[in-house]
């Protein structure tokens, strides 16, 4: 177990996390009847040859937490299987096998890819493999622009899915022990009646009341995005994706995929989780008591067998070109969920806005007859 603890208030520990050297590994794996390279199969949960339909079996265990204790010391041998591929376009990153090149970026579509003269840097030690196919989630994807009822017609259609790819985001999961000590005023409204001018009115007030404790929790795979390219808010809708069963990171499982590169390290994703927890914390407490209104809420948290994991989670990437914007949707190749942006209409938003105008006089004209 972890003696690792942590406090809200404590810095973020320095050093460079990305030191050690390991045995040097191919990224492809050959089709053992063919030669072909085989890729991962997300539908088969195998590596399948594209050539003559041979398949292979992926050994590899459930992944395990590592002691947070153990991050500044975590492994940095990822270059020595895959490399990294920058768009001079929208500057993503992506990492791929030693043996493959990147054709366009998923993000923004162009072909204007280059071989970066960088290290790919952490290397994972789990992964969730994709368990949908590229046709499912091309599927959802024309569910999900269907239903941007405000945005143009055009770019609803524009939504090419066939043209999406299978990228694994990187992001760090957290487990803690969190112990808290808490103190909060808390507001609850009454109501007073009295007559003013003949008739009688009712008037709002709070009583406010002090409560204070301790609170234990678990937090269990707080999830936080490591990319640049995907935000926590997007993330955060197309979980879950069933970090708990996620497996040992094996070069095997990205054949036929791409990595997006970190671009925040493990201590920064700690800090943002803290954030996360302290919130959850704040929810979990108050949720105890009947109140109308926070007037203040401090808590002192000590967590405490902090372990962590990083993780590859799989998502389609697609992009639409809409007015010289890019914009993009995700689909989460664990369960199928999408989420993106997509432009607004002016004039269908104009449309409901005066629709909206339109109902509201015609309702006081209503009340204005009928009632006064």
């Amino acid at each position: 177990m972890s003696t690792q603890t942590d406090y809200f208030d404590d810095p973020v520990p320095e050093g460079d996390p990305f030191a050690n050297e390991v045995e040097n590994q191919t990224s492809v794996t050959k089709c053992p009847a063919c030669g072909a390279n085989m890729v991962y199969d997300s539908e088969r949960k195998k590596l399948y040859c594209e050539h003559c339909g041979t398949e292979k079996e992926i050994f590899a265990d459930n992944s395990e937490e590592i002691d947070f204790e153990n991050l500044l010391r975590a492994d940095n041998g990822w270059g020595a299987e895959s490399h990294v591929f920058r768009c001079e376009n929208c500057g993503a990153r992506e990492i791929l096998g030693k043996n493959e090149i990147a054709k366009t970026c998923p993000f923004c579509g162009t072909s204007n890819i280059v071989e970066a003269d960088e290290l790919p840097g952490l290397k994972p030690n789990a992964v969730v493999p994709f368990q949908i196919g590229l046709d499912s989630a091309g599927g959802n994807v024309k569910k999900w622009a269907k239903k941007k009822w405000y945005s143009p017609r055009r770019f609803r259609k524009s939504a090419r899915p066939e043209e999406m790819q299978g990228v694994y985001m990187p992001a760090f999961s957290f487990d803690t022990n969190t112990d808290s000590y808490y103190r909060a005023v808390l507001g609850k409204h009454y109501y007073r009646t009295k007559r003013v001018n003949g008739r009688v009115v009712s008037e709002q007030y709070t009583r406010y009341f002090t409560v204070s404790g301790s609170y234990s929790m678990f937090f269990d795979d707080v999830l936080i995005q490591a990319s640049g390219k995907i935000d926590q808010k997007s993330l955060n809708k197309l979980q879950p994706f069933d970090t708990n069963n996620s497996k040992q990171y094996t070069y095997e499982y990205l054949s036929g995929f791409s990595a997006s590169q970190y671009s925040k390290d493990g201590a920064a994703c700690w800090e943002e989780a803290k954030g996360v927890i302290r919130g959850r914390l704040r929810s979990a407490i108050l949720s105890q008591y009947t109140y109308d209104v926070v007037s203040s809420f401090d808590i002192s948290t000590k967590c405490s067998d902090i372990t962590y994991k990083y993780i590859l989670l799989p998502v389609y990437v697609g992009h639409c070109n809409w007015r010289k914007k890019i914009y993009n949707f995700f689909v989460n190749g664990f369960n199928g969920k999408v989420t993106g942006k997509a432009p607004v209409s002016p004039l269908k938003v104009s449309g409901l806005v005066i629709l909206g105008i339109g109902i509201l006089v015609g309702l006081y004209f209503v009340y204005k007859y009928f009632f006064a």
